[in-house]
């Protein structure tokens, strides 16, 4: 049988809420095997994050925990952090989320177990990094989408500064944890020995900036919202239709002249000097957009969908989440799975998007309740060592 990328791989999760959860749990939908540590009052917080729930469990906790084993272990105690020593000598993969020094004082800090296992892969997820002005601090999505200019450049013109809908720096730095360890993993066949990483909310969203990021650097000129418009390319933005609101994603000037002339019937458009060039619509966006937004709203969605993909136009319409769920594409793709659940008999998760053409995922499994697993993962300490 063929074996998943991290069969054998074993991880020792002292994260909670969602970076760190979200980093675990794409190693156990990579075949690692993830001891999920929590405190024995409550467990990871998200499992208080409630409604939505379903029979009195979190929703939340359900969309980044699948896959792992759950011990409860009370680390203020010796016996508790004792028991963290020893997992570490088994692990490869150690991720904490904790206040900086906190792990430390509990003799658990990445010098402390290093010297004890040379091969482990510390990773430690923060706001603001172990180091710098604001290490001490603590880390908020919604706080950071704030100080790292993502909320700025986000929302109406004339608006607030809006935060995307999910907790988009969480999960992105649960990606970059994710990547580090795989690359630390990679480096450790090579020399044999572990390595501390140091992955930060903060650092992670400011790299999200992007081409914003380099326009500033580049011009030094202050970057604005536009909504659900682009910078850069235009059109590129929601238009209201005669029952709902289109996505268009004019990428180029091809794509602009096939929708004038063979979706919107007006090749007067890509004709006028204003609009052949993206540059030009982008200086004209307020001549421009007017009279597309008066044609779009003429017709209904579906027609503008065939029309525009005829004319091979990226296109899209907003959808509502119950929409998403029920769409072809998501049936298609298999992208919801029901997993075996012994309270609720089954679950639906969003199964990992990761894919691979030989090796297998880890089938996946229900998230944990709460030190459902203590005993398996904390007996195995006394029997091997």
């Amino acid at each position: 049988m063929t074996r998943t990328p991290l069969e054998g791989i074993r991880v020792l999760d002292l994260s909670r809420v969602l970076a760190g959860p979200s980093c675990t749990q794409t190693l156990a939908d990579l075949g690692a095997e993830v001891w999920k540590i929590e405190h024995p009052a409550g467990g990871d917080d998200t499992r208080g994050w409630m409604p939505p729930d379903i029979g009195g469990e979190s929703t939340y906790f359900l969309c980044c925990n699948r896959g792992k084993k759950s011990a409860t272990v009370d680390l203020k105690s010796e016996t508790g952090r004792a028991a963290i020593r020893s997992l570490a000598l088994e692990a490869d993969i150690l991720v904490e989320n904790f206040r900086i020094g906190a792990l430390d004082a509990m003799g658990l800090g990445y010098e402390a177990l290093a010297e004890i296992n040379p091969r482990l892969i510390y990773c430690s997820i923060s706001g603001y990094g172990r180091t710098g002005p604001r290490a001490a601090e603590g880390g908020y999505d919604f706080t950071i989408q704030a100080e790292s200019g993502l909320m700025a450049i986000t929302g109406d013109p004339g608006g607030q500064p809006m935060k995307l809908g999910v907790a988009i720096t969480d999960l992105v730095t649960g990606m970059n944890a994710a990547q580090a360890i795989l690359a630390a993993l990679y480096a450790r066949d090579r020399t044999g020995r572990g390595q501390n990483l140091d992955i930060a909310l903060f650092d992670s969203a400011v790299a999200m900036l992007a081409n914003v990021a380099s326009g500033y650097l580049q011009t030094g000129k202050e970057s604005r919202r536009f909504g659900n418009a682009h910078a850069t390319v235009v059109p590129y933005q929601l238009f209201d239709t005669s029952d709902g609101t289109l996505a268009l994603a004019c990428g180029n000037d091809a794509q602009f002249r096939a929708m004038c002339e063979a979706a919107l019937e007006r090749p007067d458009l890509p004709a006028d000097p204003r609009f052949t060039r993206n540059r030009d619509r982008v200086d004209n966006r307020e001549v421009l957009i007017p009279v597309l937004a008066e044609i779009f709203s003429g017709r209904a969605t579906g027609e503008w969908l065939t029309k525009l993909e005829t004319a091979k136009v990226p296109c899209g319409k907003v959808r509502k989440v119950s929409e998403v769920f029920s769409s072809p594409e998501v049936m298609k793709r298999g992208l919801v799975i029901e997993v075996a659940d012994p309270v609720h008999g089954t679950l639906k998760l969003v199964r990992s998007p990761l894919n691979f053409s030989d090796t297998p995922l880890a089938e996946p499994t229900a998230p944990p309740r709460l030190g459902e697993h203590t005993d398996e993962i904390l007996g195995r300490t006394v029997m091997e060592n």
